[in-house]
């Protein structure tokens, strides 16, 4: 079970964007291990929290030093706000540090605790200061909140078949 949330409308999606969060640290391991190629995960820096991700559009590219320039900057503050309000600690804490990347970009060793991630490329990991939270965010969010059945293993291999058969097509 995963909950889905609608971010506010943008230029590049006029309907919102899908965010998604993982109801406990275990799930978020599967959310790792079976995210998308433009997925962006989300989580507050140094303290326990949410695993927040926002799905962009299919083809999205996510290389290179300004990936996140793609990203609406209303949408990032909506995601920064749901991991905030999601953390124990840092929904009482006023500037927090968030931290975001490309899912790709999350690596889980060997040891780790469930829920805990590294990177890749600590390059590819950027930083957004949030002062405080914001209610009217947060209930705007939750208002869009659904509690969906997901096999996200599932999901994952179709869209990979997808792909395989538009690269075919195109080939």
């Amino acid at each position: 079970m995963v909950f889905h949330f609608t971010s506010s409308p943008c230029d590049a999606a006029p309907e919102g964007y899908l965010l998604y969060m993982g109801k406990d640290k275990y799930e978020n391991d599967d959310l790792i291990k079976f995210a998308w190629p433009e997925d962006v995960w989300y989580h507050v820096d140094k303290e326990s929290s949410a695993h927040v991700y926002i799905r962009l559009p299919r083809g999205s590219h996510l290389a290179g030093k300004e990936w996140y320039k793609n990203i609406d900057p209303k949408v990032v503050e909506e995601c920064c706000q749901l991991v905030k309000a999601n953390s124990i600690k840092g929904n009482k804490l006023d500037n927090i540090t968030v931290v975001f990347t490309p899912a790709s970009n999350l690596r889980k060793s060997q040891g780790m605790d469930t829920g805990q991630v590294g990177f890749h490329d600590q390059n590819m990991v950027f930083k957004e200061k949030v002062q405080t939270r914001k209610n009217e965010i947060v209930n705007r969010l939750e208002k869009t909140k659904k509690w969906v059945e997901v096999d996200l293993e599932a999901d994952l291999m179709k869209r990979q078949k997808e792909d395989k058969a538009e690269a075919a097509r195109i080939a």
